[in-house]
């Protein structure tokens, strides 16, 4: 019989809040993949120090690409499909001789996550199965000490890489924010919040749940770039009793 391939979501970065499953799954597995830039530890396999298993065969899966070139140079999708294919092909042999895998995934392995692309090639082949997980948004909004929330609000997850006008037409419809994938677009993304009358409502929060968290107003962080594990919130201000 073939192995189950797992996508098991590692919650936002604290071991602590990884649910039984995650854990059981971790810890009994002698196959685990996971993603992580070329020359990096990958921030996924760091979350599982001390976990697996003694006699454990990694596969690491890194990208061959990440900021080098932009989103719309047909190149990059080009690189990564490539990428994916091979990942997968890999992952499907071990299957084939009966072995499971664990695929190690931050946050939700359904939420803006890669092991989405992988999950879309392995399953019309494959026995793949998920394991969802505490999202970081989530992580940050708790870190943040105010409910994201009340009443009727509507809450939008907008990623920085969008254009300005979008950004700032999702940001005005939406009562609460989740600003995602940030780094260097930040001058735009203040600038959208600015052009939605959201600036002075705006929270930077950066590793959450993990060492070195934060939480702040944006308006006083001076930088023009935040780092990947950065989150801006704005929290909705609706209907209570």
């Amino acid at each position: 019989m073939n192995g189950v391939i797992h996508g098991v979501g590692l919650g936002p970065g604290d071991p602590d809040l990884m649910s039984v499953r995650a854990d059981r799954l971790v810890r009994g597995s002698k196959h685990i993949a996971f993603f992580r830039k070329l020359g990096r530890k990958g921030r996924a396999r760091s979350i599982v120090n001390g976990m697996l298993r003694e006699d454990v065969i990694e596969f690491a899966m890194e990208y061959p690409v990440t900021t080098e070139i932009p989103l719309s140079d047909p190149r990059y999708n080009e690189a990564l499909s490539g990428f994916y294919e091979d990942c997968k092909t890999h992952l499907c042999a071990l299957s084939a001789t009966g072995e499971d895998v664990v695929v190690l995934c931050e946050g939700d392995p359904f939420f803006y996550g890669s092991f989405m692309h992988l999950f879309t090639r392995l399953q019309a082949t494959c026995d793949v199965q998920v394991v969802p997980a505490i999202t970081g948004m989530s992580a940050a909004w708790n870190a943040s000490g105010v409910p994201i929330t009340w009443g009727d609000d509507i809450l939008s997850t907008v990623m920085g890489t969008l254009d300005e006008a979008t950004l700032t037409d999702a940001m005005t419809r939406a009562d609460a924010l989740v600003v995602m994938k940030i780094g260097r677009n930040l001058p735009k993304v203040r600038r959208a919040l600015a052009n939605a009358g959201k600036s002075d409502r705006a929270v930077l929060v950066e590793y959450a749940s993990m060492e070195g968290q934060t939480v702040r107003p944006l308006s006083e962080f001076t930088s023009e770039t935040l780092p990947y594990f950065s989150i801006i919130l704005v929290h909705g201000q609706g209907r209570r009793p």
